[in-house]
């Protein structure tokens, strides 16, 4: 039996915790320390006994560590992390601002190159496996057109942006998708819409003490990339409501391929996703390209990844001949 794979994580948030429990589920791996710009006496982890390390610490734990998961923000951590530590470490990582995903991808795809590491980005649900599914279904139905719905749901990405406006003491943001749009997709119409007739954006926020509401919220309904180009509602509320009526992290969503194999007969292709916890399950998916990115950086395939690079019985902890015997 090969040793469990060790596995650190750096960041210890919502999608750190969430990343220990994963690995509570999978004893083919072994959480060896979570990295913290806290100050490490100040964390509390999932389980009495794991070791944990100021962020600084990183460098010299390199021969700890086979495969660094990564949870800090897409706004602002990643983008200085994933590099400077892809250059050290295996790493896998959920970046998520998707028009920004090729040059990130060029960004830490060096330095892993450099070094022999392999670091995989954007892992999680959208991008990851939603992703996956829009590639599938184009290639499926190449005479179709695919739509991907969001929500209703509480999105981290859109949330930590949101708290990071000056003036903004707390804050959340929900993504719901318009029922007409989503009507029209299912009956196989294949529609036109834009961005703003798709979804719809609501931000709960709290004001720090002396804040311009306006002007905070003129900077989150215009912030490029994430409100923009929707139609976004700010609502501002109490620190008590906010504790109250949105500490629960749900989202899901579904993307559809519509398409046509023949002039009559019309194909419908749908996969979704309903969930409890956000940040859970981004975790979970986290924690299965850990397992995958030892695999390859083993296998000598070093570099930048992405999910889409990825084989889908690597993510597994069963060998092929299991997979195949159990799975096809």
């Amino acid at each position: 039996m090969e040793p469990p794979i060790r596995i650190a994580i750096a960041g210890h948030g919502n999608l750190g915790r969430g990343v220990e429990a994963a690995l509570a589920k999978n004893p083919d791996m072994q959480l060896v320390g979570i990295y913290t710009r806290r100050p490490p006496a100040q964390l509390a982890p999932l389980h009495a006994g794991t070791a944990v390390h100021a962020m600084a610490a990183l460098p010299e734990h390199a021969d700890r560590i086979d495969v660094l998961i990564l949870c800090g923000g897409s706004k602002e951590d990643l983008p200085e992390q994933g590099p400077a530590l892809a250059a050290l470490f295996n790493t896998v990582d959920s970046f998520d601002t998707h028009a920004r995903i090729p040059e990130y991808f060029a960004a830490v795809d060096a330095p892993a190159r450099a070094n022999a590491k392999t670091a995989l980005i954007s892992a999680g649900w959208d991008p990851g496996m939603f992703s996956i599914n829009r590639v599938i279904g184009e290639a499926l139905l190449p005479d179709g057109a695919t739509y991907t719905f969001w929500g209703k749901g509480l999105s981290q990405g859109h949330s930590d942006a949101i708290r990071r406006v000056p003036g903004v003491a707390g804050g959340v943001q929900y993504t719901l998708p318009v029922p007409e749009a989503v009507e029209q997709v299912r009956n196989g119409t294949r529609p036109t819409l834009d961005t703003r007739q798709k979804h719809t954006r609501e931000c709960f926020v709290v004001l720090q003490a002396g804040a311009d509401a306006e002007a905070v919220r003129r900077t989150i309904a215009g912030m490029p990339h994430y409100f923009a180009d929707y139609d976004t509602t700010v609502n501002f509320i109490s620190a008590e409501e906010l504790r109250r009526d949105h500490g629960a992290m749900p989202h899901g969503g579904f993307v559809i391929r519509s398409g046509n194999t023949s002039a009559g007969n019309a194909q419908v292709i749908e996969y979704g996703l309903k969930l409890d916890s956000n940040p859970e399950f981004t975790a979970s998916v986290l924690v299965a390209y850990a397992r995958a990115v030892h695999r390859l950086q083993r296998a000598g395939q070093y570099g930048a990844k992405t999910v889409l690079d990825v084989p889908p019985g690597l993510l597994s902890p069963k060998s092929a001949e299991q997979l195949r015997a159990e799975q096809l």
